[in-house]
């Protein structure tokens, strides 16, 4: 490891993660999703790079998906008999019900077998390991002023828990699939996380979701299931339709549609609820047009990629009238490309999910102290916990 990695890493926080809780309003009753937000806490730093470490291990799996658009790639070409049908299983609470004992053996056994790893990186599976296992079992987190631990599980908001997730989840339908009873074994299986799209024999969906909540050793892993209703049904973003001839089309997906007729109806949907919602018409040109360039840019190569090469990253700055249209000119000055964003917005004024956080508990700040002697005022940038800060600065003037 080398030193800026290793400074990188070593937490100068002291703050615990924290958890607050959302309502999944797609559901009945609204039940709470409970996140544990990792931001600025000791483990946060190294959860991320544990995370880019372990990202190229998730996906080797053929029956992974990627996103909707990987997913429509895929459906394109597939046909489905009369005495088939498409259904959907969902595991139930994946991440806090993943099992980190299996989860971790896992992630040891892909490690030892990954060419890439050494190009990746100088730390050895044993290291990677010891560092996993440390965040995955390190599960404290504070509600409301008390401390609690979660006991069986990874935490979702870790950015370390989709991968631990993921990689149990490959293994999890590897084994499923291969001892699956022949009458409900499905004949197409791909999966999204925790969501599964199968295709198999009409009448056997029950038969193959009683086997797979058999298949975790621990029983922790259940899923639920849902079927076709009339042809279609709806899965990542998308609504799987068969036609007549057993072809499958794709429909409203955000930004993926598959049939040419489909996408203009989408694309005049979109521009009547905007023109009712008092957009002007220039608007839609203007849009139009870059749509047309960006295709062109496309197919005849984009004169800009020498300026992209130069650059040195982008920085996304919170809009300030009068102030962030300078910081963007300078940053632009040294090949630093900029982006803005609100300030505040609907959601930061009316949503407070979490526990509002005390100024002292705060890391990575730039902060004043008035001199009351002096007309003077002292002004420091620290990573380190602010409280902490505040009170090494009043026994320096003791």
């Amino acid at each position: 490891m080398t030193k800026s990695q290793y400074r990188h890493l070593y937490s100068t926080s002291e703050n615990m993660p924290r958890m607050y809780c959302t309502p999944k309003i797609h559901k009945e009753s609204n039940p709470l999703r409970h996140i544990v937000d990792y931001t600025e806490s000791i483990g946060d730093n190294s959860s991320r790079a544990l995370a880019d470490l372990l990202g190229p291990l998730v996906g080797l799996s053929e029956h992974h998906v990627k996103n909707s658009k990987d997913l429509a790639g895929k459906m394109c070409e597939i046909m489905i008999e009369e005495d088939e049908i498409f259904a959907s299983h969902d595991v139930v609470s994946l991440f806090t019900n993943t099992p980190t004992d299996k989860a971790l053996e896992i992630i040891r056994d892909r490690l030892e077998n990954n060419s890439t790893l050494k190009k990746r990186t100088l730390l050895t599976p044993s290291d990677i390991m010891e560092l996993c296992e440390f965040i995955l079992t390190t599960t404290f987190f504070q509600f409301r002023g008390n401390i609690f631990q979660q006991t069986f599980g990874t935490a979702m908001g870790s950015p370390v828990s989709p991968i631990d997730a993921n990689l149990y989840m490959e293994w999890l339908e590897k084994k499923a699939i291969a001892i699956a009873p022949v009458n409900c074994k499905p004949q197409l299986w791909k999966r999204y996380v925790d969501d599964i799209l199968e295709k198999m024999n009409r009448g056997e969906t029950q038969n193959l979701t009683d086997h797979l909540n058999t298949v975790s050793a621990t029983d922790s892993i259940k899923f639920t299931h849902e079927e076709e209703n009339n042809g279609t049904i709806p899965f990542l973003d998308t609504l799987i339709v068969r036609r007549p001839d057993g072809s499958v089309k794709l429909l409203v997906c955000n930004d993926i549609v598959t049939e040419e007729n489909d996408r203009k109806k989408e694309e005049a949907h979109i521009v009547e609820a905007l023109r009712k919602c008092g957009y002007p018409k220039w608007s839609f040109q203007k849009v139009k047009k870059q749509i047309e360039r960006k295709k062109d840019t496309k197919k005849k190569g984009n004169p800009k990629d020498k300026d992209k090469d130069s650059s040195k990253g982008l920085v996304i700055l919170p809009y300030v009238k009068g102030l962030t249209e300078g910081v963007s000119r300078v940053l632009r000055k040294h090949h630093i490309a900029t982006a803005v964003k609100p300030k505040q917005t609907i959601r930061n004024i009316l949503i407070h999910p979490k526990d509002k956080q005390d100024k002292l508990e705060k890391i990575e700040i730039v902060y004043k102290i008035p001199c009351k002697s002096y007309n003077k005022i002292y002004i420091e940038e620290t990573g380190r916990n602010f409280g902490t800060r505040i009170k090494e600065h009043a026994k320096d003037v003791e």
